[in-house]
């Protein structure tokens, strides 16, 4: 997985962030990420280790190892080495509902579990996975789920939190029509909520977010 003695040639690089003073002022993504080229960089450092921990997800001694959500993290990082985002992009969603979220606010459990970290410093995983979902993003790979042959069942789903929505998207996927409810209810579906808060609707500039289909237009 990835180039041949990667994790020696290139060095552990990761997005710099804004100032606190500075990123209080507005809504905005205040992650200066690199670039597609030098991201391909820091993929090309995981290595080739027999047992891949960081996609594990079990516990050991008591303690989650690696991913908890099995993410196939050899694969993508190998394929964003590559250059080869849309198959990058697929193997990331088979375990991934939300690799917008994830890539942002994860505690990355699986660099944590890198096999590379042993005696060095772990592969940027977690930057890798963000990478990959905005190139989805911006080239339209990421589409809304409508055409799906519906079961004429319904459904619903009881809070909007992570697992309340990859219920949704899960059960969308198999062909059930699903409403996501809130506890406290403005008169709005919870999805719709979400994406004005996404859209900045709350006050203040408008945050970064990603380019094409918008997460609630890809759900429902």
């Amino acid at each position: 997985m990835g180039m041949n003695l990667g994790f020696l040639k290139y060095a552990r690089r990761t997005s710099q962030s804004e100032e606190p003073l500075e990123r209080i002022k507005h809504f905005n993504e205040f992650h200066l990420y690199l670039s597609n080229e030098e991201q391909s960089e820091q993929a090309a450092r995981c290595m080739d280790c027999g047992v891949p921990y960081c996609q594990y997800g079990g516990t050991i001694a008591g303690k989650t190892v690696g991913c908890p959500l099995g993410n196939l993290v050899p694969e993508f990082n190998d394929l964003l080495y590559q250059g080869k985002y849309k198959a990058a992009y697929s193997r990331l969603i088979k375990t991934n509902n939300f690799p917008e979220f994830t890539s942002r606010v994860c505690p990355a459990l699986c660099e944590k579990a890198c096999t590379c970290s042993l005696d060095g410093e772990s592969v940027t995983t977690h930057e890798n996975e963000f990478a990959i979902i905005e190139s989805a993003f911006d080239s339209g790979l990421v589409k809304p789920a409508h055409d799906i042959p519906r079961t004429g069942k319904k459904v619903a789903v009881i809070g909007s939190g992570p697992a309340g929505l990859a219920a949704a998207a899960q059960l969308n996927m198999r062909g059930n029509t699903v409403h996501v409810y809130e506890r406290r209810q403005t008169g709005r579906t919870a999805h719709v909520r979400h994406s004005q808060h996404e859209a900045g609707e709350a006050g203040g500039h408008a945050p970064h977010k990603p380019h094409g289909a918008r997460r609630d237009q890809v759900l429902y």
